[in-house]
């Protein structure tokens, strides 16, 4: 595979390295109504074979996803207009003593340590994995990823799993399978690297929603550029091998070359896509706001990580999959 570093629009999923150019198209900031976010279902027998499926070997031995965006594809970007109201959903306060980081293992503890895993699932027959975060939600069992963690190339992965806390193979909240993936509709059109944005509503397991037995983060919308920021994910290409919950933090800025994401100093690697970002968050309590996920980076631009703003899209879809 390629290096995995964050690259010429390097996104930084688990599972193969993909070769293509990542194209956009030009987006819109209007309000986008909930039931909009494209979804795939999934059955009940599938489910099962998801959950049967991830032995721990498949897991240790998931590749990371990239998706490469390169410069000329880059400059079709489209300046994207941000715009509305604010939306907070829960927690917190700040101590910052783990400030800043170029990416580190967390050995914090607290709230975070529960509700970020590995994402893993089937793409194009291989087996690949990403990372995601369980969020505050009304059916308690929604995960936040990045948008080529549950499609990318016009098809929907499968067998589809959250793994909170993972380590090593080991999942001691167990594995929570997918009842439906859902996407912004920018991403599901064409890939649109500003709208990056996944989500999946996980099934019960052992009679349980997922978020009473992980916990769940706040998470808000139209928050606003150049905040401190703290980054998590379990990268999986070099230096990295996924074993392990690893965490970047610092001041953030906007994205000045060709999106319009939020920027931070981070060189995790690939496996680490859909990986949360938080503000506000307290080292102490490991809780904070989710604002945004990993999801790519320049190759020109090495130890750098962008992510999506969440702004209308995606509020329209969290509402969607919290519905759901």
């Amino acid at each position: 595979m390629r290096s995995h570093r964050i690259a010429a629009a390097t996104l930084l999923a688990v599972g193969a390295l993909l070769t293509g150019g990542l194209t956009t198209a030009s987006a819109q900031a209007a309000e986008t109504d909930a039931a909009a976010a494209p979804a795939r279902a999934v059955a009940a027998s599938a489910q099962q074979k998801a959950a049967a499926f991830w032995t721990a070997d498949r897991m240790r031995s998931a590749t990371p996803l990239d998706l490469n965006l390169t410069p000329g594809a880059a400059k079709t970007l489209k300046q994207v207009e941000r715009a509305g109201r604010t939306t907070t959903v829960a927690p917190t306060a700040v101590a910052p003593t783990a400030f800043p980081q170029a990416g580190g293992a967390w050995t914090g503890g607290g709230a975070v340590v529960k509700t970020s895993g590995r994402v893993f699932f089937t793409f194009q027959g291989r087996t690949a994995s990403c990372s995601g975060n369980a969020v505050t939600s009304q059916n308690a069992s929604t995960v936040i990823t990045a948008g080529h963690c549950v499609k990318y190339q016009g098809a929907w992965h499968t067998n589809w799993v959250f793994v909170p806390a993972y380590s090593n193979g080991s999942a001691p909240y167990g594995q929570w399978t997918a009842s439906k993936t859902l996407t912004t509709p920018q991403w599901e059109a064409s890939e649109d690297i500003n709208y990056d944005v996944g989500a999946a509503v996980v099934a019960p397991l052992g009679g349980q929603k997922l978020t009473a037995v992980t916990g769940a983060q706040g998470i808000q919308f139209n928050g606003g550029y150049n905040k401190a920021m703290y980054a998590f994910g379990f990268p999986a290409a070099s230096p990295y091998d996924g074993s392990k919950l690893v965490y970047c933090s610092g001041n953030s800025s906007k994205d000045f070359l060709f999106s319009q994401d939020h920027s931070l100093g981070c060189n995790m690697t690939g496996g680490s896509s859909g990986g949360p970002w938080f503000t506000g968050f307290s080292e102490s309590a490991g809780t904070g706001l989710q604002v945004s996920v990993n999801s790519f980076g320049y190759t020109f631009l090495p130890n750098r990580m962008f992510g999506p703003y969440f702004g209308n899209d995606a509020k329209a879809l969290y509402d969607r999959a919290q519905a759901s």
